[in-house]
């Protein structure tokens, strides 16, 4: 019978032959993330009420990114807690080096055809690996650390089909707000399938940003087929794939709720204006709207790949007085590599602040916040009302590209603008 790559995993992990959209079924977990906000603190002291410990401590993985560094006293508490609470349980995966989607690519922990979970809204990132992975509240969390199991309910899944090649100066990011304008955030109960020439074309941080932003789109996880680009990335992070991806791969025949077609080479930079990523349109139709602060951070635009895009925009060039620009690299080791190759220093030499890596003003924690009236364009995935800071502020979301052009210029602008022109 002919089954999506979605279908398959799932009825590996229920113990099936097959599963069909819309079957309330019980699965089992192959891993299980959370980091310091919603893990260990939201989940220590059920635990504790049910006498119990988690169900397998090799299979989770605690990464503390909400709260590093400790800028106050409740935050040095619940980054400790975090790690007491790991030790006792025995958790061995446990890291503060970066943001948590980050950190599972880096180490190589989750793999084609695996069925995980996650205690952030963020963690269908890990069907950039060929695996369904979605996230989970602490109540959830909860049972699924108890008994190494969840319920669910089987999505629907819906193809993007992304055909010839991106054009420059154009991303993932500009792909999945171009999918959240044209299809809103309301696709509850489906599965988003990326595939076709461009998607083949993309690198692994590429493929994290589609899948994160799943969560964009309302769907209950993304996923890409896993492909020779996968197996590199996993051979790198030391953790090499055993199995055979042939199997993990949607059938032919395979039937779809929606099938959506693009052109690559027609879609432009996008930008979402306050307070909804489904607001965004061209980037050219927003006009010239200043900026006070461009952020280039997060799980969704600041891998190593997103600092190389700010830098060909940067290359040669000074922030614009009266714009701040403010990085924040999603990883220790993707700072490291930064450096090392010379991506870091052009960042600085144009003016931009480095922060430490983590979730920071993503989440409105920590440096980068904003401050009432004042206007950011951001790679965050999200701008929801007073989620960086303020109430009264106004965020944009865009590209590194086109957070990049617009810290260049003080204000939005089509990135192409400056990928065009000589330094």
């Amino acid at each position: 019978m002919s089954a999506t790559l979605a279908e398959k995993i799932l009825a590996r992990a229920c113990g099936r032959a097959a599963v069909h959209p819309g079957q309330i079924l019980t699965a089992r977990l192959d891993l299980l993330m959370m980091h310091d906000s919603g893990g260990p603190r939201r989940v220590a002291s059920r635990l504790e009420k049910l006498g119990t410990r988690v169900w397998d401590a090799d299979k989770v993985v605690v990464v503390s990114d909400h709260f590093v560094p400790a800028v106050d006293l409740e935050s040095a508490d619940i980054l400790a807690l975090t790690r007491r609470w790991a030790q006792a349980q025995g958790v061995t995966h446990y890291d503060m080096l970066g943001i948590c989607h980050v950190v599972l690519q880096e180490h190589g922990h989750v793999q084609p055809g695996m069925f995980c979970v996650g205690g952030d809204s963020h963690s269908p990132s890990g069907g950039a690996f060929g695996a369904f992975m979605v996230g989970m509240g602490a109540t959830d969390i909860t049972g699924a650390l108890v008994t190494g199991e969840v319920w669910l309910r089987v999505p629907h899944t819906t193809r993007v089909q992304l055909d010839g090649v991106l054009g420059a100066g154009v991303s993932a990011k500009d792909v999945m707000l171009m999918l959240c304008g044209e299809h809103g955030m309301g696709n509850e109960g489906q599965v988003f399938e990326f595939g076709g020439e461009a998607v083949r074309a993309l690198p692994m941080h590429e493929r994290l940003t589609l899948c994160n932003m799943a969560a964009e789109l309302g769907a209950e996880t993304g996923i890409v087929e896993p492909d020779a680009t996968t197996l590199a990335a996993l051979a790198a992070a030391g953790r090499p794939f055993a199995g055979d991806i042939a199997q993990w791969r949607s059938d032919a025949d395979a039937a779809y709720l929606h099938v959506h077609r693009y052109d690559a080479a027609r879609i432009a930079p996008h930008v979402a204006a306050p307070h909804s990523p489904a607001n965004s349109r061209p980037v050219g139709e927003h006009g010239r709207v200043h900026v006070d602060q461009a952020y280039i951070g997060a799980c969704t635009g600041a891998k190593l790949a997103d600092l190389r895009m700010a830098a060909q925009v940067l290359k040669g060039r000074k922030v614009a007085r009266g714009t701040r620009l403010l990085i924040a690299p999603a990883s220790v080791a993707m700072t490291a590599q930064a450096a090392a190759d010379g991506t870091l220093a052009t960042l600085t030499a144009a003016g931009a602040i480095l922060l430490p890596s983590g979730c920071g003003a993503c989440a409105g924690m920590g440096a980068g916040m904003l401050g009432g009236g004042e206007v950011c364009i951001s790679t965050t995935a999200r701008n929801f009302k007073g989620r960086m800071g303020s109430a009264d502020a106004q965020v944009y979301l865009g590209s590194p590209y086109s957070v990049a052009a617009a810290a260049v210029k003080g204000e939005i602008c089509d990135p192409r603008e400056l990928l065009g022109e000589d330094a």
